[in-house]
């Protein structure tokens, strides 16, 4: 007989808008911390250990807030709202006051991506003005790098992940487009590497384990694409996964790499083992679309979470898969 359906550990209520984006911050952490950018322009600052916001940020005049993160081993914020900016805050001694921003010039909904390339030092890749165009800027410089943009008309970058590799010289950048195309670019040489048609429908969201070079991609079809890296830096589309309903958000892989989540425009979040993309379980709580998921970064895997949240402006916390669980 299958399991029962597991149940949200708890929920966060409160945020007053519907959840875009969500980061944790646990690591190393007396308290540990979960991070939420609202529809509405605030950022909550939860406490996991009270339950409770301890700290509203209001930072983007009222425009949606459509990604936060933290700088790691600082207490600085990062976030980005349609407003056109990416914000930089100082959290330390209680205080949320703006250092510094960058203004992006894009309206859309395409999430950042950041790359520390030395200590104090990081990449900033976002969305640019022109509809393709991705820009990269270098961290507390604000000098920027380079702007890449392709040759064929692909519509919208949607979504874009920045990395180092371990071998070769500088970093890499994947892209989804609104033509389903996914591109992979050399950010040194600004060119193209490769690029593959991953989907007829814009590429919504996507994510890539760096560890063992497969990234995987959702739109909003009933499918997700999987695809990985050849040694030749080649784009390698592998067998769909087919979903019970079309239409995902956003998709997460668990630190240990064990683990995929995706949020559903169905309501739901499903799980997946990430290494053969066996279904494991569908949570079921939310009453609208969930817009984003995230894995927690305790450093006890017993204590590790998924977060979910919500347009129904809830986010509800699970403990699932964390202490020997076959997730193959």
């Amino acid at each position: 007989m299958s399991r029962p359906a597991p149940s949200p550990i708890y929920t966060l209520r409160g945020a007053g808008g519907p959840l875009n984006t969500l980061h944790f911050s646990c690591h190393g952490r007396d308290t540990p911390l979960l991070f939420s950018g609202s529809g509405k322009g605030a950022i909550h600052m939860w406490n996991l250990n009270t339950r409770r916001a301890q700290k509203i940020v209001e930072g983007h005049s009222g425009s949606s807030v459509i990604w936060v993160s933290t700088l790691q081993g600082t207490d600085t914020l990062i976030s980005q709202g349609r407003d056109m900016q990416v914000c930089l805050w100082d959290l330390s001694e209680g205080r949320s006051a703006l250092m510094d921003s960058v203004w992006t010039g894009s309206v859309g909904f395409c999430q950042p991506s950041m790359l520390e390339t030395s200590p104090g030092t990081r990449l900033l890749a976002f969305a640019g003005q022109q509809t393709e165009e991705i820009k990269i800027v270098e961290l507390p410089s604000k000098s920027p790098v380079c702007t890449l943009v392709p040759d064929a008309k692909l519509g919208m970058v949607m979504c874009i992940k920045l990395w180092q590799p371990d071998s070769g010289p500088g970093p890499l950048l994947l892209a989804g487009y609104e033509d389903g195309s996914l591109l992979l670019w050399d950010v040194t040489q600004r060119s193209k590497l490769s690029q593959a048609k991953a989907h007829p429908e814009p590429v919504m969201c996507l994510t890539f384990d760096t560890n063992c070079l497969r990234g995987i991609s959702g739109s909003s079809e009933k499918k997700l694409s999987p695809w990985m890296l050849d040694r030749q830096n080649n784009l390698q589309l592998q067998e769909c996964v087919t979903l019970v309903n079309p239409g995902v958000s956003q998709l997460c892989i668990r630190g240990d790499g064990k683990l995929l989540a995706s949020a559903g425009w169905d309501h739901r979040v499903r799980v997946f083992g990430w290494k053969k993309m066996r279904p494991l379980a569908v949570l079921q709580y939310h009453t609208d679309m969930v817009l984003s998921v995230a894995f927690s970064d305790h450093q006890d895997p017993r204590q590790r979470l998924l977060a979910a949240g919500s347009k129904d402006q809830r986010v509800s916390l699970w403990s699932i898969y964390n202490e020997g669980a076959d997730t193959s």
